[in-house]
């Protein structure tokens, strides 16, 4: 076959679609979590419930009051961040890091902790029903504290609170 002026832009025509759908196609079909960055914003009673959130990170931000409830929180950042009576009920936050944080009466019933990093973290007045904390890293006061209030089973992985905190 001989190519003209014209075939030769037909096939270029033709291959630049091929390859513009070939690229566009597999993206469109997965959907894809990206990572944010809220870093020292101030977020007061901010909307994030049932969210992929996953690996964005919230370092020294002010999320007083903010709602995280259903939202998967895995891998993400909240070093020393204010999350006072924030609510993350049913969040999945394995593997977070929430060294320095703030929880004052955050409200974590049922919330999966798993892997996460706590050393620093205040829980003062948090509500932590059924919440899992299998192999939190926390200070043994904040831990005893909770040992205090730890009370139910975290219906995502079936271990009772008192027992993942290793409460007496």
């Amino acid at each position: 076959m001989i190519f003209t002026k014209s075939n030769w832009i037909i096939v270029s025509i033709v291959s630049l679609l091929f390859w513009g759908m070939a690229c566009i196609l597999p993206s469109s079909l997965t959907p894809q979590a990206f990572a944010l960055d809220y870093n020292k914003e101030i977020l007061i009673e901010a909307d994030f419930s049932n969210q992929d959130l996953t690996d964005s990170s919230f370092t020294k931000a002010n999320l007083r009051d903010s709602n995280f409830s259903n939202s998967n929180l895995q891998g993400v950042r909240f070093f020393a961040t204010n999350l006072e009576s924030a609510n993350l009920t049913n969040a999945n936050l394995r593997f977070a890091t929430l060294d320095s944080a703030r929880l004052v009466k955050a409200d974590l019933t049922n919330a999966v902790l798993e892997g996460a990093f706590a050393s620093n973290a205040r829980f003062d007045g948090a509500i932590i029903d059924g919440a899992d904390f299998t192999d939190v890293l926390l200070r043994r006061d904040e831990q005893d504290k909770l040992c205090k209030l730890a009370k139910g089973t975290n219906p995502t992985t079936g271990r009772d609170t008192r027992d993942t905190l290793f409460c007496s």
